[in-house]
């Protein structure tokens, strides 16, 4: 019997690791423009009010990409600080997912353009696109191939520029939606080292395209189109339907969660979703108010954000749940490692070079 694979029925052998393994999240970081626009400056575009907008969104300001800013060296600059953080080099990784539906390009992807920036000449790279759900996908992805041993080395990149497909002049989007770009990197967590690294459970995936007039963007119009009130119910019923879900697939009692930490569609939303649930709102990440909706950058700045106000520590219990248009939407648990490199980077707001380009980047430190 071969060490390090099986021999399927075809006679190929599949590779699978020696012992069996599970997959751990190393580190987060994030990443934000520069540009910062206040809630004034949308409302009297939209004939609104500053305390209208946070009354129905929860948001006061949110980060929004220049013109010649691209989202590949935004997702790259967080995917750097994320490697840096657990102590990966680049070129020692397996594969990179970038989640977004916002690329630079019809085609190339993201992910080969961050694969580049990084010197991950060994990896495989993808963009994943499942709306605001992209980012919790490409984790449940990139936690498989580790955990059946197809890699070891994985980095997973959440980044949109929302702001390119808002209409900002619809009073249903122009107050939400947001850029930024948020990272994770993941590699085994065997029993030996479980305690260090943390762990991911299970993560559930669902969707159901039966209506998607309720929220799209075609190609003719590229600009989302958003019925606010049913998407506003959908996020709930199906973020709390699928957050007990999970949490009870990982064998654990919403009590037993230490952190829910939800996709930042709305700040209502959210809190609606703590209140189904009975949560304590100390529990909850509730990190919108500047940065609005960031779709598939919301959770890892989310994490990120619980990092850096001390709730994220290692041994903690993380639930994660999210909803986006399709629709899609899904929910996990994990136990944060936080396995972090001890040289923490200390890099200016603005003075992050990445390629040839030196976007206005705001580091989260």
């Amino acid at each position: 019997m071969p060490d390090q694979a099986t021999t399927s029925a075809a006679g190929l052998r599949a590779p699978s690791p020696s012992v069996p393994r599970g997959a751990a999240l190393r580190s987060v970081a994030a990443v934000l423009p520069e540009t910062v626009v206040h809630n004034d400056a949308v409302a009297a575009r939209i004939g609104k009010s500053d305390d209208w907008i946070y009354t129905r969104t929860g948001i006061r300001e949110r980060r929004v990409a220049r013109d010649d800013e691209r989202l590949s060296d935004f997702a790259a600059a967080a995917g750097r600080l994320a490697l840096e953080r657990a102590g990966i080099a680049g070129a020692d990784l397996d594969l990179i997912l970038v989640a977004t539906m916002t690329q630079d390009e019809v085609t190339p992807n993201a992910a080969p353009l961050v694969a580049h920036a990084l010197g991950a000449t060994r990896a495989g790279a993808i963009d994943i696109g499942a709306a605001c759900t992209s980012f919790l996908s490409a984790v449940a992805l990139g936690a498989a191939q580790i955990e059946t041993g197809r890699a070891s080395k994985v980095l997973v990149v959440g980044a949109d520029f929302i702001s390119r497909i808002t209409d900002h002049d619809s009073r249903a989007t122009a107050m939400l939606f947001a850029d930024g770009a948020g990272a994770v990197v993941m590699t085994p967590a065997s029993a030996d080292d479980a305690d260090e690294l943390g762990s991911i459970g299970p993560i559930l995936l669902r969707a159901d395209g039966s209506e998607p007039e309720i929220l799209y963007a075609t190609h003719a119009q590229r600009t989302l189109q958003m019925d606010g009130h049913e998407t506003f119910k959908h996020a709930v019923n199906r973020m709390s339907e699928i957050t007990r879900e999970a949490v009870a697939a990982a064998g654990l009692t919403l009590d037993q969660i230490d952190l829910f930490a939800y996709h930042q569609a709305n700040g209502r939303i959210v809190r609606a979703v703590g209140e189904r649930l009975e949560l304590d709102p100390a529990r909850v990440v509730d990190c919108i108010e500047k940065t609005g909706n960031m779709s598939a950058a919301s959770i890892p700045f989310a994490l990120d954000a619980a990092r850096r106000d001390g709730r994220l520590r290692p041994g903690v219990r993380v639930a994660l749940a999210a909803f986006g248009a399709g629709f899609t939407w899904g929910g996990g648990v994990i136990e944060w490692g936080g396995a972090e490199s001890s040289a923490e980077p200390r890099i200016p707001s603005g003075e992050l070079a990445v390629g040839t380009r030196s976007p206005g980047l705001e580091v989260s430190q």
